[in-house]
């Protein structure tokens, strides 16, 4: 399994990296032919899925005015909440028919659209999966996300740091949470973790109450709290009526929302709990010492650097990629453009949303 080592003054690098208009000539290039250049006002299609969390909506305004900004048409799209699949594959249909140069595309399911990206080919678009792996299929360029198999690795430590915290020793009762089955980055996140917690569950440091330690026993449908509640509800009913539970991997802020409910009104003392995305409601959970963990995986500097992988492309130069060897979707290797996640808890929020003009209030 790969291994990772992110110092600050790493993280400071790959962050300005990430935003420099130089990225594009001092990162290494990706496989993919450069375009030939296209015309500097171009459409660009961006297909997101539903605005299932707070960075899905921001992603969406972040593309709209920059694309903007840098003078392309940008047309930005959400897939609904009831048909999100169809949604999207109508959407990127039609960003084809449009004449779209590149599709930025935050898919809803991963493997369900091999047809849309082929036709996009076809018609001469590059494509760039944003934040989610497309799978299986040749007609992905590009891939440019926070790497996710260092997230997990990053909330496997947080829940084992919590619990030292609260306890010098243990053993410690957790429960382990995933995210969608249809979200190919949900295997890499719990992939992560597991890389860390597997160690601790077989020398019996950690004992994992339910014994549902496969991820098709811990996805949550969807992402929806709705579904991790139900969930956290039936664990505690049926394994922890008499003992305490100790901490819950739980792969997204708004699963970890759902768990805490769930422990709260069972009448339980809050586990330690991790999640991801520095949704602001989990930031002040954090600060009020609820929530034990999140992930910041700043929104702005992601769709800043897809939009000069977009630039790059205009001019006729290949898209920079930083990883060449990790990501296979079923395919190809898909060359791709990471940036470091931040583990985040009480002690260094203030630090780490610094910058953040909507986050660093909910510090103080």
């Amino acid at each position: 399994m790969r291994k990772h080592v992110i110092t600050t003054a790493a993280i400071a690098a790959l962050a300005l990296l990430a935003v420099s208009g130089c990225s594009s000539r001092t990162a290494a290039t990706s496989g993919t032919e450069a375009a030939a250049g296209f015309a500097k006002d171009a459409t660009i299609g961006v297909a997101l899925p539903s605005k299932t969390s707070e960075n899905w909506v921001l992603a969406g305004g972040l593309f709209t005015d920059g694309l903007k900004a840098a003078g392309f048409k940008g047309d930005v799209q959400y897939a609904g909440a009831s048909t999100t699949v169809k949604d999207q594959q109508d959407q990127i249909s039609a960003m084809v028919t449009k004449g779209a140069k590149v599709i930025i595309i935050g898919a809803a399911d991963g493997g369900q659209l091999s047809t849309q990206v082929k036709a996009a080919h076809d018609a001469g678009a590059v494509v760039i999966a944003y934040d989610r792996l497309i799978l299986n299929t040749p007609n992905v360029d590009s891939y440019v996300a926070y790497d996710n198999f260092k997230v997990g690795s990053l909330q496997g430590q947080a829940l084992l740091d919590g619990l030292k915290a609260k306890k010098a020793t243990g053993p410690y009762n957790i429960e382990l949470f995933s995210g969608s089955s249809d979200d190919a980055n949900s295997k890499v996140f719990f992939d992560g973790a597991m890389s860390v917690l597997q160690p601790k569950i077989t020398d019996g440091t950690l004992v994992v109450g339910s014994g549902q330690k496969d991820i098709k026993q811990t996805a949550t449908a969807a992402w929806k709290s709705e579904n991790a509640q139900s969930r956290m509800d039936a664990l505690l009913t049926s394994t922890y009526g008499a003992k305490s539970i100790d901490g819950v991997l739980s792969p997204n802020d708004t699963l970890a929302r759902a768990i805490i409910t769930s422990v709260k009104a069972a009448g339980k003392p809050i586990p330690v709990v991790t999640g991801q995305d520095s949704e602001a409601e989990s930031v002040k959970s954090i600060m009020a010492g609820e929530q034990y963990s999140t992930i910041n995986k700043d929104t702005r500097l992601l769709v800043t650097q897809a939009i000069t992988m977009v630039k790059d492309l205009q001019a006729g130069q290949k898209a920079p990629s930083n990883d060449t060897k990790s990501y296979n979707n079923g395919v190809k290797i898909v060359p791709a453009f990471l940036l470091p996640p931040v583990i985040v808890t009480k002690l260094n929020a203030a630090a780490a949303y610094a910058n953040d003009p909507l986050l660093s209030p909910l510090t103080k």
